[in-house]
């Protein structure tokens, strides 16, 4: 039977004993919750009226840390690759948009398969929005897929791409770093404990010294790292990355990642105490978000630039004590080109499109749920079609678009095609590990993370529910 009410979710709440300690409600002492009740509660997650929602996803999160399902920073991890302590690895950082518990599930199977454990969940802002999947959402999808999986230990949450919007930061200054402020502060609420600040929308190439190009970037990055150290959770120290290059444009440069740092450090040490600082730095390589679409909606062969990957990455820990580069809009290249990020010395490659696409256009997927998402996108997204661009490319382009009216659509596929999308996701995703070299890294995660259980806040409707019985 599904759960549909705040009342039967209190009733699954008491059955693996639901205690009340120092006047707050408790998973630490309970039973695991069985694998129907997990089903139902990210069900509720992520399409339940609020109150439920939120009830929800409070107990997706106490029964995971209870189990031992802990969300983590990879701030040792990667300090301890700057240390070349481990090397020959590139983190796999997945965006998972719209259908998260299950497409989360095959990611813990796949890892499973190889004894995984270095690889990292994230959700940019946009997709929060688009997705209509905020970040407290996203976690709960997570970790029940974790816990429905079996899986035990650190997970890595991470908000990729907290980006400053340029034109708003010009018009005014104040509101646009306070808009990220309280999304940051959110991410961190729920969980988010990596955090990729984003303000190389900012830098100006028309400027005459590459110093003075990277000047605001340098300067809104530092005050971000200062914000999230003061609200970080005591014990935990967030892994916060930084970008110096936009992705889909001019392809970086050393002097670029120098010209970054030396204002970036000199911001820092004039900080009343002292500030853990970034642990790795986002560059472009020569690819684009999503890959380059041609007009007959097929991908253009993407020319990776490795060795600007390896130049970076040896200088961020040869000089800046830092894990590397980090590479973006690579989840739609073959097996081939991804299977030489290890070798270059990239610390994280960011992966999304090639995921949403598996699912959309999978064979066992109906085609009146394909025909749903094009009328979708062509009835709702049609001023964001770009001149020139053929129906094949704005589909392509835009159809991620359409998951915050498809969610329940897909929850609701029968069981069968749920499956069939499921082993192909496990598939992917096991491929992918294999090519980032992730296999077997269950001690190496353990013994470079440190973990501290955090509780998340009990959300009003449980509060209200529990002073009325």
């Amino acid at each position: 039977m599904e759960c549909s009410s705040l009342t039967d979710l209190l009733m699954d709440l008491k059955s693996i004993n639901m205690i009340v300690e120092n006047g707050r409600p408790t998973l630490s002492k309970s039973i695991r919750p069985t694998d129907e009740m997990l089903d139902r509660w990210a069900r509720i997650a992520a399409l339940g009226d609020d109150d439920a929602r939120q009830v929800a996803i409070w107990a997706i999160r106490e029964a995971a840390l209870a189990a031992g399902v802990v969300p983590a920073s990879v701030q040792e991890l990667y300090l301890a690759r700057a240390a070349e302590k481990w090397s020959g690895r590139t983190v796999p950082a997945m965006n998972l948009r719209g259908w998260s518990y299950q497409t989360c599930r095959a990611v813990f199977r796949a890892a499973k398969d190889i004894d995984a454990h270095l690889f990292i969940f994230e959700q940019a802002v946009g997709e929060a929005i688009y997705a209509a999947q905020p970040p407290a959402e996203y976690t709960a999808a997570v970790l029940a897929a974790a816990l429905r999986e079996g899986y035990s230990g650190p997970v890595f949450l991470q908000a990729d791409h907290d980006q400053v919007d340029a034109k708003s930061y010009a018009k005014a200054k104040e509101e646009e770093v306070q808009r990220l402020e309280e999304i940051m502060r959110r991410q961190i609420d729920a969980g988010f404990f990596n955090i990729d600040i984003d303000a190389s929308t900012v830098v100006d190439l028309s400027l005459p010294t590459i110093e003075d190009q990277q000047r605001l970037n340098a300067e809104i990055t530092a005050h971000f790292t200062r914000y999230v150290r003061e609200i970080e959770p005591e014990g935990i120290t967030i892994s916060l990355g930084a970008e110096i290059g936009e992705v889909g444009h001019e392809n970086t440069t050393p002097e670029e990642l120098r010209a970054f740092m030396e204002t970036y450090a000199k911001l820092l040490k004039q900080m009343p105490q002292p500030y853990a600082g970034v642990s790795k730095i986002s560059i472009n390589s020569g690819t684009y978000h999503g890959g380059k679409v041609l007009p007959d909606g097929s991908l253009a062969r993407v020319n990776v630039d490795y060795d600007t990957l390896r130049t970076i990455s040896d200088i961020c820990r040869r000089e800046f004590n830092m894990a590397g580069a980090v590479q973006h809009g690579a989840s739609t290249l073959p097996g081939s080109q991804l299977a030489k990020f290890p070798e270059s010395g990239a610390v994280e490659i960011h992966l999304a499109l090639g995921f949403n696409n598996l699912i959309f256009d999978h064979p066992s997927l109906p085609q009146a749920v394909k025909d749903e998402i094009k009328d979708y996108v062509f009835s709702n997204h049609p001023a964001e079609r770009v001149p020139g661009e053929t129906d094949a490319q704005f589909l392509y382009n835009t159809r991620k678009k359409s998951w915050k009216v498809m969610k329940k659509r897909f929850w609701d596929l029968p069981e069968s095609i749920q499956d069939d999308i499921m082993l192909s996701l496990q598939a992917m995703f096991r491929d992918m590990f294999t090519w980032m070299n992730v296999g077997q890294t269950r001690e190496l995660v353990l013994e470079h993370t440190k973990t501290r259980k955090v509780p998340p806040g009990i959300p009003g409707a449980l509060t209200r529910a529990l002073s009325h019985q």
